[in-house]
């Protein structure tokens, strides 16, 4: 009998981090989305070719749509489509989680942010964070924290 996998580890199947949404915002939830994506974004996600960085996630009549996501479109792709690197993509989401994730963002001043993208069971999925925005004096308490921590585990090593 194997151990099961946590569902926080897919580091293995990552795809793309957006690594500054970590250090812009205080992060509350998470939730795991599907993507309504084209076959040649599938291939080019295959191949690495995505970023996140400027990415959000805007609620519009009960759906959530993904914006600002990068797919560099192949070389070899076919020539009767043209593809568009930056469009619109769907988030795959139930019902429930979708009311959760409206009332928060419209009643309680949240904001909704990509996390990671990554393959689970052969489908790509995109974590989703309900997060708060950090202000400058959050981001240096922030970072002085994690400086000490560092630091704290340099001393106990010496030791």
């Amino acid at each position: 009998m194997g151990k099961k996998k946590s569902d926080a580890s897919h580091a293995s199947g990552t795809i793309a981090l957006n690594k500054k949404a970590r250090h812009d915002y205080f992060i509350e939830d998470r939730f795991e989305a599907g993507l309504a994506l084209k076959g040649w974004e599938v291939k080019s996600l295959r191949a690495g070719g995505v970023q996140l960085t400027e990415a959000y996630i805007l609620v519009k009549d009960n759906e959530a749509w993904l914006f600002g996501v990068h797919i560099r479109p192949l070389l070899s792709a076919s020539t009767h489509i043209t593809p568009d690197p930056t469009r619109t993509r769907k988030l795959l989401l139930h019902r429930r989680e979708l009311d959760r994730l409206i009332g928060a963002v419209e009643r309680k001043g949240y904001t909704l942010i990509p996390l990671s993208l990554y393959w689970k069971h052969g489908l790509a999925k995109l974590e989703v964070a309900l997060a708060r925005g950090k202000q400058s004096h959050d981001k240096r308490a922030a970072e002085k924290e994690r400086d000490w921590q560092r630091e704290k585990q340099r001393l106990l090593r010496k030791r």
